[in-house]
């Protein structure tokens, strides 16, 4: 099986970036290693019933120990740019201080992705918070913004030499709505005043970063990635278009709206009032400075009808779709849609799409992985993309999630998002026909 695009894409120029991207936590493992201190991640594993299998992500890929094995992967899948997040807890000790050992780790990955030619994509906070900070009460503590300001300052100062761009964050939505408000991402808390209260803590946070970032790192794009599933209503009647509304403004507009244009959803105010944060005079102005860039992660979209408890209640498709391993719709038309609209309502930046694949089930058979759902599915996404950019949007790059299996979260090691497949037991990395059909993308491209 192949991934094609239309001929005449403007993603099949140079100046267009692919890449693939992982996470630290999710790949690493080391985690007890060179003064790595513990993450809330690390606490949540560890607490009975809350990840899948009992899975935890002390060894996971083993990243920390195989990096160069992976950059040769890498660069084995022919792409232009590789995005990673650092380790906070692996670079600052309780303290403030800077942990050489951590930070000697990153200097040496990115001195090397740099050296093989690759454009690096930094992610400041993939939601490996370091315990101690949650232990103060985490995102729900307004003072963590300031420690995030200080960490993403020791952090450029030390590495920008060796990176292109650098986001904030990564998927502010999950790290303090599943965290803090549904409880099924660490650190496992569940009122909704908390998922939204720590949500503004890590915007404001963002925009506390900013200026440090700009100047210790003047030649790189700084932006954040926000996360987005495309809502449509159960039906044509008033209350599933309101529960659709509901899901759309809570899950996407209450994030990209302040970054955008200085405040939250105005409907809240009148509808769900208790969804909005404290706000302290000079917030906003903090969270809406202008950004280089903006990254959108995609894997699904959702159906919703009214829920007179909470607004809105996820409902199956009525029609006959396609779904992944981890049970996520297919639906790269909602992708199109998601980002024609997002460009219709936002003066937006330049976008870049910095997450977007499949979990299936795969297996080696004869030494081979031979995953044509996730081939079909990259393909259908990335003719999305190039619709939406044919519409006007402005998309600068893809990256496909990930590069390898790693740990997914809650669900452990259960489910498999990479083009290349990881045997646990033995660390081998085995590329998947996902893998040789995106290759073989990039290497049809024209000078």
């Amino acid at each position: 099986m192949s991934i094609t695009l239309p001929t005449q894409s403007t993603m099949l120029t140079s100046d267009f970036i692919f890449g693939v991207a992982t996470a630290s936590f999710q790949i690493e493992g080391a985690t007890q290693i060179d003064n790595r201190l513990p993450s809330i991640w690390d606490t949540f594993c560890a607490t009975p019933g809350k990840v899948k299998g009992a899975d935890n992500g002390d060894i996971a890929c083993d990243h920390y120990h195989l990096w160069e094995q992976d950059i040769h992967l890498i660069k084995d899948l022919g792409v232009d740019a590789y995005r990673l997040s650092i380790a906070w807890p692996r670079v600052m000790d309780k303290n403030g201080e800077a942990n050489q050992a951590g930070l000697n780790f990153y200097r040496q990955l990115l001195k090397k992705l740099k050296a093989e030619g690759l454009t690096v994509f930094v992610t400041l906070y993939h939601w490996d918070l370091p315990q101690h900070l949650e232990d103060k009460g985490g995102w729900l503590n307004r003072e963590t913004a300031y420690r995030f300001k200080d960490y993403a300052d020791l952090v450029t100062q030390e590495l920008a030499e060796w990176v292109d761009s650098w986001a904030t964050f990564n998927e502010p939505f999950c790290a303090a709505i599943l965290g803090y408000e549904l409880g099924i991402h660490a650190p496992g808390l569940s009122k909704p005043e908390y998922g939204r209260q720590a949500a503004h803590h890590i915007l404001l946070a963002h925009g506390l970063a900013l200026p440090v970032i700009r100047k210790n790192a003047p030649a790189s794009q700084v932006g954040i990635v926000l996360n987005m599933n495309r809502s449509y209503a159960a039906s044509e009647k008033a209350e599933d278009q309101f529960a659709c509304l509901m899901r759309d403004t809570l899950d996407n507009q209450f994030f990209i709206e302040p970054l955008m244009t200085g405040q939250y959803p105005q409907i809240l105010k009148t509808v769900a009032p208790h969804y909005l944060p404290m706000i302290l005079p000079g917030d906003m102005d903090i969270i809406s400075q202008p950004i280089d860039f903006l990254g959108m992660n995609f894997y699904t979209c959702n159906h919703n009808a009214y829920d007179a408890d909470q607004l809105f209640k996820s409902v199956p498709n009525a029609a006959p779709v396609e779904y992944t391993d981890i049970g996520w719709e297919i639906a790269p038309h909602a992708f199109t849609e998601l980002l024609i609209t997002l460009n219709k309502q936002y003066s937006l930046p330049p976008m870049y799409i910095t997450e977007n694949g499949a979990a299936c089930a795969d297996h080696i058979i004869d030494g081979e992985i031979n995953d044509d759902q996730r081939v079909r599915y990259l393909e259908g996404h990335l003719n999305a993309v190039h619709q939406a950019i044919e519409e006007g949007v402005d998309i600068r790059g893809y990256f496909a999630w990930s590069l390898m299996d790693n740990f997914e979260w809650a669900e452990g090691y259960s489910k498999r998002f990479g083009l290349t497949y990881v045997d646990y037991q033995t660390q081998e990395r085995t590329i998947k026909r996902s893998g040789h059909a995106y290759r073989a993308l990039l290497n049809s491209r024209k000078p």
